[in-house]
């Protein structure tokens, strides 16, 4: 039977949900300047497919650009549909960027670092998901015998994000029920991001091809271990050279990652509002859940709020470039464009202001009393959604970041959903998130 195969320009919104417009792939060309239309409503349709609140009601039009580099087209035979998708760019009627474009929000962080500090960043997601398509059995954490139950689901993945563009750097059974970690290289800047939106698109449609599921919720039943979302990030010099490290700074930080991180650390707390978007990203957020908690500094503490990640130096390896750091206060409710944007915000914050990172915490803060936690300059991350919104609208640089609009949508969006969630006990949100993501 004849096909006209078709493709879709999609944007990652708000409740990091990839939506957009299809149409005959053979037009993809042609759509480079007038993309599709879209709605500024369309923003505010949460993960379980509700518009509670909307500033804009039915009001508004606006365009959907594709960026052609970011097209995927990924054929996994004869036989299938191939995944035919592009990322692109929310503008006006009159080619200016709209408010609540989310890549915007990043490319204009990205753009802040090289004009404040002339670095750029690199970075690379590191994913965790539950696959349905293999029994759930005890004991099964990075076993050889999950790794085989998976059948060939590891294999296909992989040759489907080669051909998206995307190196996979490791595979493995992960810790929870069911659960599977993927890590990639890392790519500079806006690549990463539309790296970890087509990433996370390749592994539904790969479980979906073997007749399975994926879903990257943040944790599976409240008893369980959560899905994670770890960003690794290192600043380069215009010239693509590694500026994070230096033999003769503060734990190996040169001043300018020193500063960007510091900037992290103090804005961490507001910032897990973008970056834990769902109520039950904060049953993952606890002490002892190898999560982090607090924003604190770490090295080799897998509970820190932001990691510094060891190095190999033997003979010949060069530190400088394998120096990096590591966020671990995120998950895949949140789009990568408001993770990796609040990170990047959240340091030049830090480098504009001047700030040194602390001495990473040798010990568990969480058996710290306020006064020794005031002393370290430690604060709990918040313990709900709402706390978290509380945090992110009494923030005045953070509002500054992501400017009046965009801070409006996402409160009311994320306000509505966290009421919503509220008449559900924690088991009922796990379900409504597992099937959302």
């Amino acid at each position: 039977m004849s096909r006209d195969e078709i493709v879709m320009i999609c944007c990652s919104d708000i409740a990091g949900q990839v939506r957009g417009k299809g149409f005959p792939a053979r037009l993809l060309r042609g759509r480079l300047a007038k993309g599709v239309g879209w709605t500024p409503t369309n923003i505010m349709i949460n993960a379980h497919g509700m518009i509670a609140d909307t500033p804009w009601g039915p009001f508004g039009d606006l365009v959907l650009l594709p960026d052609l580099s970011t097209h995927v087209r990924v054929d996994f035979g004869e036989d299938d549909t191939p995944e035919n998708f592009v990322l692109g760019d929310i503008r006006h009627l009159n080619g200016e960027p709209w408010e609540c474009c989310l890549r915007e929000f990043l490319r204009r962080g990205l753009a802040a670092l090289k004009a404040e500090a002339g670095l750029t960043l690199k970075a690379a997601f590191e994913h965790e998901f539950h696959y349905d398509g293999v029994e759930e059995r005890p004991n099964s954490a990075y076993a050889l015998d999950a790794f085989r139950r998976q059948g060939g689901f590891a294999e296909i993945l992989a040759f489907g994000l080669g051909q998206a563009g995307i190196t996979v750097d490791t595979f493995m059974p992960e810790y929870g029920p069911c659960q599977y970690e993927i890590t990639v290289d890392p790519a500079t800047g806006m690549a990463a991001a539309d790296q970890a939106v087509i990433l996370r698109e390749i592994v539904r449609g790969t479980a979906f091809r073997m007749d399975g599921r994926a879903s990257f919720t943040p944790i599976l039943r409240p008893d369980a271990v959560g899905n994670g979302v770890h960003v690794h990030f290192s600043l380069n010099g215009a010239g693509g050279q590694p500026e994070s490290y230096d033999s003769a700074g503060r734990h190996g930080m040169s001043n300018a990652a020193s500063a960007f991180v510091a900037g992290v650390l103090n804005k961490l707390p507001a910032i897990t509002a973008l970056t834990a978007a769902s109520t039950i990203s904060y049953q993952r957020l606890v002490p002892h859940r190898w999560s982090a908690s607090y924003n604190n500094l770490g090295k080799n503490d897998r509970e820190a709020g932001v990691r510094i990640c060891p190095v190999f130096s033997t003979s010949g390896v060069d530190i400088a470039q394998q120096f990096h750091f590591e966020y671990r206060a995120a998950d895949a409710a949140a789009s990568p464009y408001l993770v990796l944007g609040a990170i990047v915000w959240a340091g030049v914050h830090g480098l504009r202001q001047g700030l040194s990172a602390p001495d990473p915490t040798d010990s568990d803060p969480s058996k710290l009393d306020k006064t020794a936690l005031a002393a370290r300059g430690l604060q709990r991350l918040p313990q709900s959604l709402s706390e978290a919104l509380e945090l992110l609208a009494g923030d005045a640089d953070v509002k500054d970041w992501m400017g009046p609009t965009l801070q409006d949508a996402y409160l009311r969006h994320k306000r509505a959903e966290a009421r919503s969630m509220s008449e559900l006990d924690p088991a009922a949100q796990c379900e409504r998130y597992r099937l959302a993501y």
